[in-house]
C-alpha cells in the first residue's frame, strides 16, 4: 500500500510583508475611487468654471441682456435725451369743435300775427282772386250739417262762427263763395288755378296775414260734411266753393296756415 506525504507551502523569508489581505485590497480600492473622481471633475470643471448642473438643480433660460452688477440700466426709450413721455390727453368737458360749429338747433321761427279779427279782403295772385269778405252767421241747423249756402254774389263770405284770423285764434278760419257757371267769377279760379305751395293774402282790420296753401282738394257734396277740413286748428284758413267740373256735385277745398312775416 502506498503511503502519502503531505504537501506544506513553502514559505520564502521576508516576503511576508508584501502579502495584502482582503481587507487592505477594499480600502486601497476606496482610496483609488476617490482620487479618480476628484481628478476627472477637476478636469472637467477647471478652475474658475461653474459646476455642471446636478441632480435636483434647474436650468433657466435668459431672454434678456444681463446688466453687469453696479452698472446703470438703460434708460426708457421714452426717456432719451431728455424728452418728456407722451401722455394721453385729458378728457374735456368743454363741447367739441364740431358742435361749436353747428350750434344749438334752430328753434321753429316765430309767426307775428296782428290781433284776431274779422278778414275783409282775400287776395290771392296765383289763383287771380281778389275779392271783398264780409260776415256770415249761419243758422245751426246749416251749421251741422255744413250745408251753408253763402247770398249769390261773387264776394266771399267769413262763417263768424268759427275761427277768427289773428293772434289768439283758436279756431278754424272758414271763406266761402260762389263759383258761377258761365261766368269768369272769382271763385271759379280755385278749381283750375290753385294749387299747393301758392301764397295768399287776409287782409284784417288789425292788419295782414300771408298764408301758404297746404291742399287743394275735391270732395263730392254729400261728404263734405264728414271731411278733416272741420277739424279746429287755430288760424287754419279753408277757402271753400263749387267745383267747376260738376257744381251740382261736388266742392273744392283750399287749406293754407300763415306763414311768418318779414
Amino acid at each position: 500500500m502506498a503511503s502519502h506525504r503531505s504537501t506544506r507551502p513553502s514559505r520564502v523569508r521576508g516576503i511576508r510583508g508584501l502579502l495584502i489581505s482582503p481587507r487592505d485590497l477594499l480600502v486601497l480600492a476606496i482610496c483609488v475611487g476617490g482620487l479618480l473622481v476628484s481628478w476627472v471633475v477637476y478636469g472637467v470643471s477647471g478652475p474658475g468654471n461653474p459646476p455642471a448642473f446636478g441632480a435636483g438643480q434647474t436650468a433657466r433660460a435668459s431672454i434678456s441682456p444681463a446688466v453687469p452688477p453696479d452698472s446703470p440700466a438703460s434708460p426708457a426709450p421714452d426717456a432719451v435725451a431728455g424728452t418728456p413721455a407722451p401722455s394721453s390727453p385729458a378728457p374735456s368737458d368743454k363741447p367739441s369743435a364740431i358742435h361749436a360749429a353747428l350750434g344749438a338747433p334752430a328753434s321753429p321761427p316765430e309767426i307775428s300775427l296782428p290781433a284776431a279779427s274779422a278778414p275783409v279782403r282775400i287776395t290771392y295772385p296765383a289763383a287771380d282772386l281778389d275779392v271783398a269778405i264780409h260776415p256770415l252767421q249761419p243758422d245751426p241747423a246749416a251749421v251741422s250739417g255744413q250745408s251753408i249756402e253763402p247770398p249769390e254774389t261773387m264776394d266771399g263770405y267769413w262763417l263768424s262762427t268759427f275761427g277768427t284770423p289773428g293772434a289768439g285764434s283758436t279756431n278754424t278760419t272758414y271763406v266761402i263763395g260762389h263759383s258761377w257757371e258761365g261766368l269768369d267769377a272769382p271763385f271759379n279760379h280755385l278749381s283750375t288755378a290753385a294749387a299747393p305751395g301758392d301764397e295768399l293774402n287776409v287782409v284784417t282790420a288789425t292788419g295782414t296775414m300771408t298764408y301758404k296753401v297746404e291742399s287743394v282738394t275735391t270732395y263730392t257734396k254729400s261728404n263734405l260734411k264728414d271731411s278733416p277740413i272741420w277739424n279746429a286748428v287755430a288760424n287754419r284758413l279753408v277757402i271753400i266753393s263749387c267745383y267747376t267740373q260738376d257744381l251740382w256735385g261736388k266742392n273744392v277745398a283750399v287749406v293754407a296756415s300763415p306763414v311768418p312775416g318779414p
